[in-house]
């Protein structure tokens, strides 16, 4: 099977292709339903095409791309997910993700690719009382937000769409980097508590976006790490799971960030994982777990760290 993944070089993008090639383990979903194990029939053919390489915003390029590879599955992770930057500039915020996604969509219908692709919490406006299923009616708030729920609607019926939330992962900038960054520096460490979600991580996330691709299962699908917190307990978790001291870090209230951030965030990020628990389908790990082995790859982790916990 031919696989093209759009965004390879991001953060995203780089575990879904170790995925499909059989390289990593692929997570914690499974297309089998008697053991609700994840796994690939076999690896695939993949063709990994960073921004360099591909533009989703030039249809002409993604034309070409597709023309030649005559991919059986495309995997939609390139995206302009700076949020705030965004915020300043919409124009290229459709262009890449709302424009370049029906370009995909265009270029998969031409050749018969199914397309998966790859979307956001901030397609909510965050103010529910519970979860976000997946039948919820989107109402973004930011620009980032707008873009991606375009890119949604140029997608065809039988196109996968697959929200998730708070990617981390080994690869990119990611909220669990920033916080081992501060780590080194002197001073107390502020993060919001009012804005709560699910920390999804890219070695989980890429198997379920490698399976939901290769089987060709149609339909929006939120996919998550499971459990919800607060950026304030999660970086006080980051902290404690690499031997730090989790005292270092200080709740506050979004609106008192310093400056303000140009784009609003969603209160409540939380996306219930419906469709695949209502197939059957095994969701994803605890978020803490994932962390656990995040930096057990990345991160030293003391002996009195790990007895504490």
């Amino acid at each position: 099977m031919r696989v093209l993944v759009t965004g390879a070089g991001g953060q995203l993008g780089t575990d879904v292709v170790e995925a499909l090639s059989g390289r990593v383990p692929t997570g914690g979903l499974a297309n089998d339903r008697a053991t609700g194990r994840l796994g690939l029939r076999s690896p695939c053919e993949v063709t990994a095409a960073d921004h360099a390489l591909l533009d989703v915003a030039d249809r002409d390029a993604v034309q070409t791309i597709f023309e030649g590879v005559r991919p059986h599955v495309v995997i939609h992770a390139g995206a302009w997910t700076a949020v705030d930057a965004c915020e300043g500039d919409p124009d290229r915020a459709y262009a890449v993700n709302a424009l370049g996604t029906r370009h995909v969509a265009e270029a998969a219908r031409r050749v018969g690719a199914h397309v998966v692709y790859v979307s956001t919490d901030y397609v909510f406006d965050g103010t529910s009382p519970r979860p976000y299923l997946e039948w919820d009616p989107p109402n973004p708030t930011s620009v980032y937000g707008a873009s991606k729920l375009g890119g949604e609607l140029e997608l065809d019926p039988s196109s996968t769409v697959v929200r998730t939330s708070w990617v981390c992962g080994a690869h990119g900038a990611n909220m669990v980097r920033t916080v081992l960054r501060l780590a080194g520096q002197p001073g107390p460490m502020r993060f919001v508590d009012d804005q709560r979600g699910s920390p999804t991580f890219t070695a989980d996330l890429a198997g379920v976006l490698a399976v939901l691709g290769t089987e060709r299962l149609p339909g929006t699908f939120h996919v998550t790490n499971a459990g919800v917190t607060s950026w304030y307990d999660f970086a006080r978790a980051v902290l404690e799971t690499a031997g730090h001291d989790p005292a270092r870090v200080e709740p506050i209230a979004t609106a008192e960030l310093d400056p303000p951030r140009p784009a609003p965030r969603p209160a409540n990020s939380a996306l219930d994982n419906a469709a695949l628990r209502l197939m059957g389908m095994a969701l994803l790990p605890d978020w803490r777990d994932a962390l656990d082995r995040l930096l057990a790859a990345t991160e030293p982790v003391s002996a009195s760290a790990k007895e504490a916990r």
